[in-house]
């Protein structure tokens, strides 16, 4: 089931975040994460805060439907507009994930975009992308999506080999996604990602391969590519634990890393985050560009975060809590905390460091500034980004990176 929530502070009903949060605020983007909970079956290794009819049958009541959900999650983006005031930032990326979010109907996403525009506009440029499962969405589906407004869409695709899939209880037929992502361009879809994921037991290296050369002959412009990741109280860790299947190796993951990257960069992919490949800079995800910036966003849906100016809060995890939480006019929000000065400082350099650009070695302290002097001299940090005043990984660091950020936050 999903993981727990953090602890934090109470959230005040009316949902009111203290004023410093928007001191500022103009020079900062604004996004919009709009979460769908449902899926039609659980992934054996998903831990997300999603739910299958099953798992809400009897404990959320109508409150809970996916038929009513869009107006629900629109009572949060007018409470948003209440919140917020007077501020007036366009919102520069709208992101619908999930779940499936396809699981609704097209005109129900449209409608969810449609508040957002409706209450805060929507920049010039603004980006606008979906998840979607392959298997969830068809070309009048698509359609409809872009013509709403959608300009980006996510599929995931996760392998093309047919015993991976079915080890990770993915419902899609390899080949799927490929067709999606044709029929994405089709519809006029600017820009298309499809997701993958690496190292699950049983997946060779020829397996892979071919995982990565049926994404690129698809044609998309983005690939998210990440380390199978076995999360406590799944299927796919109960399998494990009962021996059915074989635990997942950090070797592997490493040698699939540097497969990845080869592949894909041949193939014409940049990387511009640890686990993200695009052609070129417009391809980039912006939406997440903005979680590892820093910036605002406002996260509506069951069990979503959000952070602005510091404040950061989560909803209720269930839908029905959810939803009985903005029908009774409270904010759904579980808990939130007032980042200090120095959680947002490591905060920084946990994240930015992730990023091609990397992070500035003034946010670092003299143990971290003498760490990431040893990381340049063991090859896991560039030297010409370095002489300029930055931190960035090099192939080998980002194999390692969770180590590097580990020593550059004392």
């Amino acid at each position: 089931m999903p993981s727990a929530l953090p602890d934090g502070e109470p959230m005040p009903e009316d949902g009111t975040l203290p004023a410093s949060a928007l001191q500022g605020a103009g020079a900062r983007p604004l996004g919009f994460y709009l979460h769908v909970p449902y899926c039609a079956t659980r992934c054996g290794y998903c831990d997300f805060n999603t739910y299958t009819a099953t798992e809400l049958r009897g404990s959320g009541g109508v409150l809970a439907s996916r038929d009513n959900y869009a107006d629900t999650l629109i009572d949060e983006v007018r409470l948003a507009r209440k919140v917020l005031g007077d501020d007036p930032r366009p919102v520069r990326t709208v992101f619908v994930g999930g779940g499936t979010p396809t699981l609704l109907a097209a005109g129900d996403l449209v409608r969810m975009l449609g508040a957002v525009r409706d209450e805060f506009g929507l920049a010039d440029d603004a980006e606008i992308t979906t998840e979607a499962n392959p298997e969830s969405v068809d070309a009048a589906y698509l359609a409809e999506l872009r013509e709403g407004g959608f300009n980006r869409i996510s599929f995931g695709m996760q392998s093309a080999k047919q015993h991976v899939l079915k080890v990770l209880d993915r419902t899609h037929t390899p080949g799927r996604p490929e067709a999606c992502v044709a029929e994405a361009r089709s519809a006029g879809f600017d820009h298309v990602n499809l997701d993958l994921i690496y190292g699950t037991p049983g997946e060779s290296d020829a397996d892979w391969r071919a995982s990565l050369d049926a994404a690129i002959g698809a044609g998309p412009d983005h690939v998210s590519a990440y380390a199978l990741i076995v999360e406590e109280g799944t299927q796919l860790a109960r399998r494990i634990r009962r021996g059915e299947v074989p635990m997942t190796d950090d070797d592997v993951h490493a040698d699939r890393y540097l497969m990845a990257d080869e592949v894909l960069g041949g193939a014409g992919f940049s990387w511009y985050e640890v686990s993200n490949w695009a052609t070129s800079e417009a391809g980039r995800c912006l939406h997440n560009e903005l979680y590892w910036r820093g910036a605002d966003w406002w996260g509506a849906g069951p069990g979503a975060h959000s952070h602005v100016g510091g404040v950061r809060w989560w909803n209720v995890k269930h839908p029905g809590a959810y939803a009985g939480a903005l029908a009774g006019g409270r904010s759904p929000g579980a808990g939130r905390e007032v980042l200090s000065p120095e959680d947002r400082r490591v905060e920084r350099i946990l994240l930015e460091l992730r990023l091609l650009s990397g992070c500035p070695l003034s946010l670092l302290r003299p143990a971290g500034l003498a760490a990431a002097g040893r990381a340049l001299e063991e090859g896991l940090l560039e030297a010409g980004p370095f002489g300029e005043g930055r931190a960035v990984l090099t192939l080998r660091g980002r194999l390692l990176a969770d180590g590097v950020v580990r020593d550059l936050v004392d």
